[in-house]
């Protein structure tokens, strides 16, 4: 193995660690849009591996609907999959209307939902023997993969799966298919139905986009970025078929792919802030940033104003625009972005599993990459992260 290629399965490998730290140092705070709740319930800012508490303090879990996509289910003529066909055992969490945590069930160190199906997404395509990610075979076994660990019970520990898990299985379960290239058929004609609606569901345009396409970029590394992030987009079409995320996934895509490649988080973050336009109003965040000293509560304080105003919740182009904000200050220190991102508070699992896997993949070139030991207490990455690596060539 060439130099080169060494320096990138290194940045592969960090970007996978950077991505489950990310997502599980936020676990316990995910959805939190009071930044000072954070404080409340956990006595100062999270700074470690912690356990979500049993109550949330804005938790709308029981207004999801249990039938589908989006808010309650009264008044749907479809029966729940929470509970029959996913979450087997935590319909009734989702019932109580008592300000139940998201994440009830999840331990210190453990990953959400969304970044699990993605470590089983590369998992799968990396044990797959694909010679091209972007080829149909590739995304068909991704589905026959992602249905079985759904909706086989105990599977996981989670008690929560956002819209787009739900929307797929509430259009699952008429035909039920499991064969993989059965079920290929069915997501593509899905999607194009979806894609075709005159109202897209908003609950698709969503940054839970993004963990199950980063293992898409992550293992096509050598690959040309062109056919990256196509295997990217074609398979975020069948888990988000709304007209606008193909255009956020390419975003993403590309910049964690030059990544990847050894191009500066810094370089590839400013060129998406200027796309997405809001780089003139990061220059001022980071400018008034600049003025107290990095790690203080000054400054935590001007990133948590900065993500407030760019974008706190699900929605992608807000939430990019926090992600690639955070890229830009932290583009040499994956740890404190890290940090940073879990203290903002709102969607900061899905957002923070995006900004890991680019602040991880940057750090494995310049430094300042994922600490080990937060790699000893990320206990789903430790077991599932070297089966990926033994099986990437």
């Amino acid at each position: 193995m060439t130099g080169e290629m060494c320096a990138v399965r290194r940045a592969v490998t960090d970007a996978f660690w950077g991505m489950c730290a990310a997502d599980s140092l936020s676990m316990p705070v995910h959805w939190f849009y009071d930044v000072d709740d954070i404080q409340r319930e956990f006595r100062g800012w999270i700074r470690e591996f912690r356990a979500p508490r049993d109550k949330h303090p804005s938790s709308i879990m029981s207004l999801s609907n249990t039938a589908g996509s989006g808010r309650s289910s009264s008044g749907s003529r479809r029966p729940d999959v929470v509970g029959r066909l996913i979450l087997q055992d935590k319909l009734e969490l989702w019932r109580r209307g008592d300000n139940t945590h998201y994440h009830q069930g999840l331990c210190a160190g453990d990953n959400t939902l969304n970044v699990l199906c993605s470590l089983r997404v590369a998992l799968c395509l990396a044990s797959g023997g694909f010679s091209d990610l972007s080829s149909p075979g590739a995304r068909a076994a991704v589905l026959s993969d992602y249905v079985s660990f759904l909706t086989t019970e105990g599977s996981h520990r989670d008690s929560y799966a956002e819209s787009f898990h739900r929307d797929f299985f509430c259009c699952w379960q008429d035909e039920r298919p499991t064969e993989p290239q059965q079920l290929l058929e069915f997501a593509e004609r899905r999607s194009v139905r979806a894609l075709r609606e005159a109202r897209p569901d908003a609950q698709l345009d969503a940054i839970g986009c993004l963990p199950m396409i980063l293992p898409f970029i992550l293992l096509a590394a050598h690959a040309p970025l062109e056919q990256a992030v196509q295997g990217a987009v074609e398979m975020v079409k069948l888990t988000h078929p709304h007209p606008r995320v193909p255009l956020w996934v390419s975003l993403y895509g590309g910049a964690l792919h030059r990544v990847l490649g050894g191009a500066s988080v810094r370089g590839e973050a400013e060129r998406a802030l200027k796309s997405l336009k809001v780089w003139d109003a990061c220059r001022g965040f980071s400018s008034k940033a600049a003025r107290f000293p990095a790690g203080s509560d000054q400054r935590l304080r001007v990133h948590q104003s900065a993500v407030n105003q760019l974008g706190l919740a699900c929605y992608t182009k807000g939430a990019l625009s926090s992600l690639f904000y955070l890229a830009l200050e932290f583009h040499d220190d994956a740890a404190a972005g890290i940090l940073t991102n879990t203290n903002c508070g709102g969607e900061n699992c899905n957002r923070g599993a995006a900004l890991g896997a680019l602040l991880g993949a940057g750090g494995a070139f310049g430094g300042g990459g994922v600490p080990e030991e937060w790699r000893e207490e990320l206990r789903d990455a430790r077991e599932t992260i070297p089966l990926i690596l033994k099986n990437i060539k």
